[in-house]
């Protein structure tokens, strides 16, 4: 066996439950003869292992070497079946394709009439909960059925299958589009980020424009209307429209209001849908909107519609927490983050191998953030560095740029001068690679590097010269995407007024939010 496919087995076992390995003990016990079994011996040494090794299972096993690789591979698959058969795993999707197999069953048994009475039974239950692939398949066996045997179901059965299948066809295709649109650009904004030019959300447009599939929305189901306000989400998060963000984001959850049997079946879709309405009311600063979004999302993750498992847990954790450090941001409160930042981290460390590069390394931007905002520069610094030294390729563009400049402003206070010229020279070599160098980057840099021979009577003054020149830059549609990562004018007053940053942000938070 690959070492893949060996990882992936000592990662299936490490995920069980107590309750999921005292099933598939009785699952494989169920047979006398495999009480023994080399496969079941081999799950016991395995689960007993904190890190995977070949040599100790030799020692402590029958198993030969050259037996190894298959009974690891009927291992695999027998842990599957076992899950399959869990009464916590099965799901609407789960159940329609066991009916389907019995369907298929009696289809080769010659039971015919049996076969199609099931099929339409599970075709009536997949549209129903929008599984309309699934019904799509159920449609091409009744016409098997129906056009190699006679089975007089009924007199115009023949034209019934066929317009059912023309329109199941058509949403299908509708549906392919707009999924694949809504990827796109969602692959897009995790490359780049928001639009950086008029030239990039021009490009961006046309690209919405035309791959946006002709449709009437009075045919079209939950299915489709939900890849539809995907699509237009990420569109307007790319072109930094937040208004539109937030009429997307909350037409996807009035989505699930008018079809709240679906909320079990896409449980994934209706908590991401409430983690980008809290996105879209945090770039627009409605705070007192925000924080009951907020405590709505908590109190949901308690539902029992919602599934209790891995991924439920790990999507709960990046968008409960990614959020609460949002309305710290929101209100100004830096203090005492250390607790909330220890449980991220310990979240990070459980939930790790299935969270993306991408949003672990938001979470340390947003925590460097907090630590800036305290005034504590070198834990800021220490977050940063761990996106500045990371290799992933998941990573945004946009965020590994603001990263570094967030480290120059963090090294600066920290009063670390001798490495300012070096880190100077390599974020403006950086920031060209990376063709993002714009006009609040630009200022920056300079100010930043001539910062260290301005004399201490003068450095008032240069700070003021600088918050005059960002400040018309604040409202500018892609300029101000830089206040987005980095209050830098918030900074700017703090030093000019010497008071901390927290309070400046504190105050603004008051004049501002709703």
């Amino acid at each position: 066996m690959t070492n893949e496919l060996t990882d992936n087995l000592f990662s299936l076992i490490k995920s069980l439950s107590p309750s999921e390995k005292r099933q598939f003990t009785l699952y494989v016990g169920r047979i006398g003869v495999n009480s023994d079994s080399k496969f079941l011996n081999l799950f016991k040494v395995m689960s007993r292992q904190k890190k995977y090794d070949e040599e100790y299972i030799l020692k402590n096993t029958a198993i030969s070497k050259q037996q190894l690789s298959n009974i690891k591979a009927h291992l695999y698959k027998q842990l599957l079946i076992s899950l399959k058969l869990n009464p916590v795993h099965q799901s609407v999707p789960i159940n329609i394709r066991e009916q389907m197999d019995f369907a298929y069953i009696l289809y080769r048994k010659g039971l015919y009439k049996q076969s199609l009475k099931i099929l339409e039974k599970v075709k009536a239950t997949a549209l129903h909960y929008e599984e309309k692939v699934l019904a799509y398949d159920i449609l091409e066996w009744e016409k098997i059925i129906e056009s190699q045997y006679i089975t007089r179901s009924t007199h115009n059965r023949a034209e019934t299958l066929v317009q059912e299948t023309k329109d199941l066809t058509e949403l299908n295709l509708i549906s392919g589009k707009l999924s694949n649109l809504s990827l796109q650009l969602y692959n897009i904004f995790l490359k780049m980020g928001h639009a950086r030019t008029q030239e990039e959300s021009d490009t961006i447009r046309d690209y919405f424009k035309q791959n946006l599939p002709e449709f009437d929305i009075a045919k079209l189901g939950f299915r489709e209307k939900l890849w539809l306000y995907k699509a237009h989400l990420w569109y307007s998060f790319i072109s930094q429209n937040f208004i539109s963000c937030y009429r997307y984001s909350s037409k996807w959850i009035d989505l699930f209001k008018e079809y709240p049997h679906l909320i079990s079946v896409h449980p994934v879709s209706y908590l991401k849908g409430n983690h980008y309405l809290l996105e879209s009311l945090f770039y627009l600063n409605h705070t007192a909107l925000f924080e009951k979004t907020l405590k709505h999302l908590e109190e949901t993750l308690k539902d029992p519609k919602i599934p209790d498992d891995d991924n439920i847990a790990t999507l709960s954790f990046l968008y409960v927490y990614s959020n609460k450090l949002n309305l710290r941001f929101m209100k100004g409160n830096f203090d005492n983050g250390d607790m909330l930042v220890e449980k991220i981290e310990k979240k990070i460390k459980k939930y790790g191998s299935r969270i993306d590069g991408h949003h672990i390394m938001i979470f340390y931007y947003k925590i460097a953030s907090l630590y800036f905002g305290n005034g504590n520069y070198t834990k800021c610094i220490d977050f940063l560095k761990r996106i500045i030294d990371s290799k992933s390729l998941e990573v945004r563009e946009d965020l590994m740029c603001f990263s570094r400049i967030l480290n120059l402003v963090a090294h600066y206070e920290a009063g670390k001068d001798y490495h300012l010229e070096s880190l100077v020279k390599s974020t403006y070599k950086f920031l060209i690679k990376m063709n993002d160098m714009h006009k609040v980057q630009k200022e920056m840099i300079r100010f930043l590097r001539n910062l260290p021979e301005v004399s201490p009577l003068y450095i008032k003054d240069e700070f003021r010269k600088l918050h005059s020149t960002l400040k018309v830059y604040e409202d500018h549609p892609y300029e101000r995407r830089a206040f987005l990562y980095l209050d830098i004018l918030s900074w700017l007053e703090s030093r000019i007024e010497d008071r901390p940053v927290a309070e400046i942000i504190a105050e603004k938070v008051k004049l501002v939010s709703r």
